[in-house]
């Protein structure tokens, strides 16, 4: 079951608008194994006032859902994001059950929706694979954040991976949409 947590951000989160998210993003459970709980973080912004933008993220335990859409209707753009996640699912539902089918127990979920509802979508017949066609090596040095957004301008990149030098774990900075930039931390935990 979804349960929603909806901001907003230079917008009233009015009933409407409420009812009209949670109907729709709804329609994903579908998908989801009987008993799932996930619970959908749905952030809402008015962009000068002519634009909407919309960002939801649906973290489980084995798959992180996430789109973001901006338009200039606040509904047309649920809509439109809602298309994203079933095609995000249809996709890792087709990774699944080309390479994880019985090891993991989302993806065995997806396989069994799959065969219960007989299908080959056009998405999945259009699927790119996930070839990787290069490989870096590189040293991580120990260093903080500042040192390490630098480092990813000087080299003109969108992110950069480093080890934080106060708990040595391997971090990720890297410049978000917006301009600003993001930290990603990992524990060995």
């Amino acid at each position: 079951m979804l349960q929603f947590n909806i901001k907003g951000d230079n917008i009233e989160v009015t009933p409407a608008i409420r009812d009209h998210i949670e109907k729709k993003v709804e329609k994903i459970e579908r998908y989801f194994p009987e008993g799932t709980n996930a619970h959908a973080m749905v952030y809402l912004k008015a962009i000068n006032n002519s634009q909407s933008k919309v960002e939801i993220t649906i973290p489980m335990k084995n798959l992180t859902l996430r789109a973001e859409e901006r338009h200039d209707e606040l509904y047309a753009a649920v809509d439109l994001i809602v298309g994203k996640l079933e095609r995000q699912i249809r996709k890792y539902k087709t990774k699944v059950n080309r390479k994880f089918r019985d090891r993991e127990p989302m993806g065995q979920a997806f396989a069994n929706y799959e065969s219960e509802n007989n299908g080959t979508n056009e998405d999945d017949e259009n699927e790119e694979d996930f070839t990787i066609v290069r490989t870096k090596q590189f040293d991580l040095k120990p260093m903080d954040e500042e040192e390490a957004v630098l480092q990813m301008n000087m080299l003109g990149h969108n992110f950069f991976v480093f080890t934080d030098a106060e708990t040595n774990d391997t971090n990720i900075v890297y410049k978000r949409k917006d301009g600003s930039y993001g930290l990603i931390e990992t524990s060995s935990s």
